[in-house]
Protein backbone atom coordinates (compact mmCIF):
# COMPACT_ATOMS: atom_id res chain seq x y z
CA UNK A 1 0.00 0.00 0.00
CA UNK A 2 1.19 3.78 -0.96
CA UNK A 3 1.21 5.45 2.08
CA UNK A 4 2.18 9.18 0.43
CA UNK A 5 -1.29 10.94 -0.54
CA UNK A 6 -3.42 8.75 1.19
CA UNK A 7 -5.66 9.63 4.37
CA UNK A 8 -5.63 7.18 7.18
CA UNK A 9 -7.04 7.35 10.58
CA UNK A 10 -5.83 6.60 13.59
CA UNK A 11 -7.77 5.81 16.23
CA UNK A 12 -6.35 6.00 19.77
CA UNK A 13 -4.31 9.35 17.81
CA UNK A 14 -3.50 11.21 21.01
CA UNK A 15 -2.73 8.10 22.67
CA UNK A 16 0.51 6.83 23.87
CA UNK A 17 1.35 4.54 20.74
CA UNK A 18 -1.08 6.42 18.78
CA UNK A 19 0.53 10.07 18.62
CA UNK A 20 3.90 8.47 17.56
CA UNK A 21 2.63 6.39 14.81
CA UNK A 22 0.32 9.20 13.79
CA UNK A 23 4.27 11.07 13.72
CA UNK A 24 5.13 8.49 11.05
CA UNK A 25 2.45 8.05 9.24
CA UNK A 26 2.72 11.63 8.31
CA UNK A 27 6.44 11.52 7.68
CA UNK A 28 5.60 9.21 4.95
CA UNK A 29 3.11 11.17 3.51
CA UNK A 30 0.09 10.39 4.66
CA UNK A 31 -2.90 12.81 5.37
CA UNK A 32 -3.61 11.68 8.92
CA UNK A 33 -6.91 11.79 10.92
CA UNK A 34 -5.88 11.11 14.62
CA UNK A 35 -8.83 11.22 16.98
CA UNK A 36 -9.62 10.96 20.64
CA UNK A 37 -12.41 9.77 22.80
CA UNK A 38 -13.29 13.59 22.81
CA UNK A 39 -13.43 13.63 19.05
CA UNK A 40 -15.48 10.21 18.45
CA UNK A 41 -16.35 7.99 21.45
CA UNK A 42 -16.40 4.48 19.66
CA UNK A 43 -18.33 3.04 22.01
CA UNK A 44 -21.25 4.55 20.13
CA UNK A 45 -21.93 2.84 16.63
CA UNK A 46 -23.29 5.76 15.13
CA UNK A 47 -19.83 8.07 15.89
CA UNK A 48 -18.05 5.07 14.64
CA UNK A 49 -20.14 5.40 11.21
CA UNK A 50 -19.56 9.95 11.59
CA UNK A 51 -15.73 9.17 11.66
CA UNK A 52 -15.83 7.08 8.67
CA UNK A 53 -18.10 9.47 6.85
CA UNK A 54 -16.49 12.52 8.17
CA UNK A 55 -13.06 11.55 6.62
CA UNK A 56 -13.45 8.99 4.03
CA UNK A 57 -10.06 7.15 5.30
CA UNK A 58 -7.53 4.87 2.30
CA UNK A 59 -6.48 3.02 5.53
CA UNK A 60 -7.79 2.23 9.20
CA UNK A 61 -5.07 1.45 11.92
CA UNK A 62 -7.05 0.54 15.23
CA UNK A 63 -5.17 1.65 18.32
CA UNK A 64 -7.80 3.18 20.88
CA UNK A 65 -8.26 0.86 23.47
CA UNK A 66 -8.64 0.29 27.29
CA UNK A 67 -5.83 -0.72 28.89
CA UNK A 68 -3.86 -0.89 32.29
CA UNK A 69 -1.49 -2.82 34.59
CA UNK A 70 -2.37 -6.03 36.60
CA UNK A 71 -4.22 -4.05 39.04
CA UNK A 72 -6.36 -2.04 36.87
CA UNK A 73 -7.58 -5.55 35.14
CA UNK A 74 -8.41 -7.07 38.28
CA UNK A 75 -10.14 -4.45 39.02
CA UNK A 76 -11.89 -3.73 36.02
CA UNK A 77 -12.71 -6.65 34.16
CA UNK A 78 -15.75 -6.39 32.62
CA UNK A 79 -14.94 -3.08 31.57
CA UNK A 80 -11.80 -4.31 30.17
CA UNK A 81 -14.04 -6.81 28.08
CA UNK A 82 -16.59 -4.56 26.87
CA UNK A 83 -14.90 -1.70 26.08
CA UNK A 84 -12.26 -3.33 24.23
CA UNK A 85 -14.77 -5.91 22.11
CA UNK A 86 -17.04 -3.53 21.28
CA UNK A 87 -15.03 -0.70 19.78
CA UNK A 88 -13.31 -2.89 17.71
CA UNK A 89 -15.92 -5.02 16.62
CA UNK A 90 -18.09 -1.96 15.70
CA UNK A 91 -15.15 -0.06 13.89
CA UNK A 92 -14.57 -2.99 11.76
CA UNK A 93 -18.10 -3.60 10.82
CA UNK A 94 -18.32 0.35 9.80
CA UNK A 95 -15.12 -0.22 7.82
CA UNK A 96 -16.10 -3.12 5.87
CA UNK A 97 -19.87 -1.44 5.23
CA UNK A 98 -17.84 2.11 4.14
CA UNK A 99 -15.38 0.47 1.98
CA UNK A 100 -12.25 0.80 3.56
CA UNK A 101 -9.93 -0.75 1.13
CA UNK A 102 -7.14 -1.57 4.43
CA UNK A 103 -7.58 -1.61 8.22
CA UNK A 104 -5.30 -2.81 10.62
CA UNK A 105 -5.52 -4.40 13.97
CA UNK A 106 -3.40 -3.54 16.78
CA UNK A 107 -3.41 -6.63 19.26
CA UNK A 108 -1.60 -7.88 22.11
CA UNK A 109 0.72 -10.19 23.58
CA UNK A 110 -1.77 -11.13 26.45
CA UNK A 111 -3.81 -12.71 23.80
CA UNK A 112 -1.61 -15.96 24.14
CA UNK A 113 -2.03 -18.70 26.09
CA UNK A 114 -1.32 -19.05 29.73
CA UNK A 115 1.25 -22.17 29.27
CA UNK A 116 2.66 -21.33 25.24
CA UNK A 117 6.08 -22.47 25.22
CA UNK A 118 9.21 -19.67 24.61
CA UNK A 119 9.36 -18.10 22.32
CA UNK A 120 5.49 -17.29 21.44
CA UNK A 121 4.95 -18.08 18.00
CA UNK A 122 2.03 -16.96 16.32
CA UNK A 123 0.63 -20.67 15.40
CA UNK A 124 0.08 -21.12 19.40
CA UNK A 125 -1.99 -17.91 19.83
CA UNK A 126 -5.46 -20.59 19.98
CA UNK A 127 -3.49 -23.28 22.17
CA UNK A 128 -5.38 -22.19 25.47
CA UNK A 129 -7.02 -19.65 27.64
CA UNK A 130 -4.74 -16.69 28.50
CA UNK A 131 -3.17 -15.51 31.60
CA UNK A 132 -6.21 -15.16 34.36
CA UNK A 133 -4.81 -11.73 35.48
CA UNK A 134 -5.68 -10.20 32.16
CA UNK A 135 -7.55 -12.75 30.38
CA UNK A 136 -11.10 -10.65 29.71
CA UNK A 137 -9.06 -7.63 28.07
CA UNK A 138 -6.59 -10.41 26.38
CA UNK A 139 -9.73 -12.51 24.81
CA UNK A 140 -11.71 -9.29 23.93
CA UNK A 141 -9.02 -8.19 21.28
CA UNK A 142 -8.44 -11.74 20.40
CA UNK A 143 -12.31 -11.72 19.30
CA UNK A 144 -11.12 -8.54 16.64
CA UNK A 145 -8.23 -10.90 15.28
CA UNK A 146 -11.36 -13.76 14.37
CA UNK A 147 -13.43 -10.97 13.16
CA UNK A 148 -10.81 -9.95 10.56
CA UNK A 149 -9.99 -13.21 9.24
CA UNK A 150 -13.85 -14.23 8.73
CA UNK A 151 -14.71 -10.46 7.04
CA UNK A 152 -11.26 -11.64 4.79
CA UNK A 153 -13.08 -15.01 3.59
CA UNK A 154 -16.71 -13.70 3.21
CA UNK A 155 -16.40 -10.34 1.97
CA UNK A 156 -12.52 -9.96 1.26
CA UNK A 157 -11.80 -7.48 3.70
CA UNK A 158 -7.77 -6.20 3.73
CA UNK A 159 -7.59 -6.32 7.23
CA UNK A 160 -4.39 -7.19 9.26
CA UNK A 161 -3.33 -7.98 12.58
CA UNK A 162 -0.37 -7.74 14.70
CA UNK A 163 0.49 -8.54 18.21
CA UNK A 164 2.25 -5.97 20.08
CA UNK A 165 4.41 -6.96 23.41
CA UNK A 166 4.86 -4.93 26.38
CA UNK A 167 5.59 -1.12 25.15
CA UNK A 168 7.26 1.99 26.88
CA UNK A 169 9.39 5.21 26.10
CA UNK A 170 8.76 8.81 26.79
CA UNK A 171 4.33 9.63 27.30
CA UNK A 172 3.54 6.80 28.75
CA UNK A 173 0.97 6.31 31.90
CA UNK A 174 2.57 7.22 35.00
CA UNK A 175 -0.16 6.59 36.90
CA UNK A 176 0.12 3.87 39.40
CA UNK A 177 -3.35 2.74 39.63
CA UNK A 178 -3.37 1.98 35.64
CA UNK A 179 -0.05 1.92 34.73
CA UNK A 180 2.16 -0.39 33.48
CA UNK A 181 5.13 -1.94 35.44
CA UNK A 182 8.03 0.44 33.51
CA UNK A 183 6.04 3.86 34.58
CA UNK A 184 4.89 2.36 37.80
CA UNK A 185 8.64 1.35 39.16
CA UNK A 186 10.10 4.63 37.77
CA UNK A 187 7.51 6.57 39.42
CA UNK A 188 7.64 4.66 42.84
CA UNK A 189 12.26 4.76 42.54
CA UNK A 190 11.33 8.48 42.09
CA UNK A 191 9.44 9.35 45.17
CA UNK A 192 11.27 6.86 46.95
CA UNK A 193 14.94 8.99 45.98
CA UNK A 194 13.57 12.25 46.61
CA UNK A 195 12.01 11.25 49.65
CA UNK A 196 15.06 8.92 51.03
CA UNK A 197 12.30 5.86 51.97
CA UNK A 198 14.76 3.08 52.77
CA UNK A 199 12.85 0.58 50.85
CA UNK A 200 10.46 0.09 47.89
CA UNK A 201 7.83 -2.55 47.73
CA UNK A 202 6.85 -4.26 44.26
CA UNK A 203 4.20 -6.84 43.29
CA UNK A 204 4.77 -10.64 43.10
CA UNK A 205 8.42 -12.26 43.62
CA UNK A 206 10.18 -10.82 40.96
CA UNK A 207 10.99 -13.84 38.80
CA UNK A 208 8.50 -13.46 36.31
CA UNK A 209 9.73 -12.03 32.88
CA UNK A 210 8.44 -9.71 29.81
CA UNK A 211 9.70 -8.72 27.09
CA UNK A 212 9.79 -4.29 26.35
CA UNK A 213 9.71 -2.81 22.80
CA UNK A 214 9.95 0.98 22.44
CA UNK A 215 6.89 3.12 21.60
CA UNK A 216 8.78 4.46 18.19
CA UNK A 217 9.99 1.15 17.59
CA UNK A 218 6.71 -0.02 17.64
CA UNK A 219 4.89 2.64 15.54
CA UNK A 220 7.41 2.12 13.06
CA UNK A 221 6.57 -1.43 13.06
CA UNK A 222 2.69 -0.44 12.41
CA UNK A 223 4.08 1.66 9.69
CA UNK A 224 5.69 -1.15 7.93
CA UNK A 225 2.92 -3.57 8.44
CA UNK A 226 0.44 -1.31 7.25
CA UNK A 227 2.82 -0.49 4.01
CA UNK A 228 3.20 -3.75 3.24
CA UNK A 229 1.43 -6.48 4.75
CA UNK A 230 -1.43 -7.56 3.13
CA UNK A 231 -2.35 -11.30 5.22
CA UNK A 232 -4.80 -13.28 6.90
CA UNK A 233 -2.18 -14.60 9.80
CA UNK A 234 -1.04 -12.90 13.02
CA UNK A 235 2.45 -10.84 13.08
CA UNK A 236 4.29 -10.74 16.05
CA UNK A 237 5.67 -7.01 16.81
CA UNK A 238 8.47 -7.19 19.59
CA UNK A 239 12.15 -6.89 20.17
CA UNK A 240 12.59 -11.12 20.56
CA UNK A 241 14.45 -10.65 24.14
CA UNK A 242 13.30 -10.88 27.67
CA UNK A 243 14.26 -9.43 31.52
CA UNK A 244 13.22 -10.68 34.84
CA UNK A 245 10.87 -8.07 36.84
CA UNK A 246 13.59 -8.34 39.56
CA UNK A 247 16.39 -7.60 36.79
CA UNK A 248 14.29 -4.28 35.18
CA UNK A 249 13.53 -2.91 38.84
CA UNK A 250 17.38 -3.40 39.35
CA UNK A 251 18.48 -1.69 36.14
CA UNK A 252 15.90 0.80 36.92
CA UNK A 253 16.98 1.64 40.36
CA UNK A 254 20.23 2.33 38.98
CA UNK A 255 19.46 4.62 36.06
CA UNK A 256 17.02 6.51 38.34
CA UNK A 257 20.03 6.69 41.35
CA UNK A 258 17.67 5.00 44.39
CA UNK A 259 20.01 3.11 46.69
CA UNK A 260 17.16 1.68 49.15
CA UNK A 261 15.71 -1.78 49.43
CA UNK A 262 14.21 -3.70 47.12
CA UNK A 263 10.87 -5.68 48.64
CA UNK A 264 8.89 -8.05 47.19
CA UNK A 265 4.88 -8.49 47.92
CA UNK A 266 4.79 -12.19 47.07
CA UNK A 267 0.96 -11.51 48.36
CA UNK A 268 0.57 -9.77 44.73
CA UNK A 269 0.10 -11.67 41.60
CA UNK A 270 2.91 -12.12 39.42
CA UNK A 271 0.94 -12.62 36.58
CA UNK A 272 2.12 -15.20 33.48
CA UNK A 273 5.70 -16.31 34.15
CA UNK A 274 7.83 -15.72 30.69
CA UNK A 275 6.67 -13.69 27.55
CA UNK A 276 8.85 -13.17 24.86
CA UNK A 277 7.70 -13.39 21.09
CA UNK A 278 9.68 -14.65 18.37
CA UNK A 279 9.55 -12.14 15.98
CA UNK A 280 10.84 -13.77 12.64
CA UNK A 281 7.76 -13.36 10.93
CA UNK A 282 7.78 -9.71 10.99
CA UNK A 283 11.65 -9.50 9.90
CA UNK A 284 10.58 -11.48 6.75
CA UNK A 285 6.73 -10.18 5.75
CA UNK A 286 7.69 -6.56 6.51
CA UNK A 287 11.45 -6.25 7.72
CA UNK A 288 10.78 -5.04 10.91
CA UNK A 289 13.46 -5.60 13.76
CA UNK A 290 13.74 -3.67 16.82
CA UNK A 291 16.53 -0.84 17.31
CA UNK A 292 16.29 0.97 20.51
CA UNK A 293 18.23 -0.91 23.39
CA UNK A 294 16.26 -1.39 26.23
CA UNK A 295 18.88 0.34 28.50
CA UNK A 296 18.92 3.66 26.42
CA UNK A 297 15.24 3.46 26.09
CA UNK A 298 14.74 3.14 30.13
CA UNK A 299 16.96 6.00 30.40
CA UNK A 300 15.73 8.08 27.55
CA UNK A 301 11.87 7.93 29.30
CA UNK A 302 13.02 8.72 33.15
CA UNK A 303 14.42 12.04 31.87
CA UNK A 304 10.98 12.54 30.01
CA UNK A 305 9.05 11.92 33.27
CA UNK A 306 11.82 13.57 35.51
CA UNK A 307 11.43 16.63 32.91
CA UNK A 308 7.62 16.55 32.61
CA UNK A 309 4.78 18.40 33.81
CA UNK A 310 3.32 14.92 34.94
CA UNK A 311 6.01 14.18 37.61
CA UNK A 312 5.69 17.56 39.09
CA UNK A 313 1.74 17.46 39.99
Amino acid sequence: MRLDETTVVVTGGTGFLGRHVAAQLAHAGCGVVAPGRNDYDLLERGQVRRLLSDHRPDAVVHLAATVGGIGANRSEPGRFFFENAMMGIQLLEECRLAGVPKALVAGTICSYPKLTPVPFAEVDLWHGYPEETNAPYAVAKKMLLAQAQAYRAQYSSNFVYVLLTNLYGPGDNFDLASGHVIPSIIRRFLVARDHGDPEVVLWGDGTPTREFLHVRDAARAVRLALEHYDGADPVNIGAGREISIAGLAELLAGIVGYRGRLRWDNSRPNGQQRRRLDVVRAAELFGFEAEIPLRDGLRETVEWYEQSAVHTR
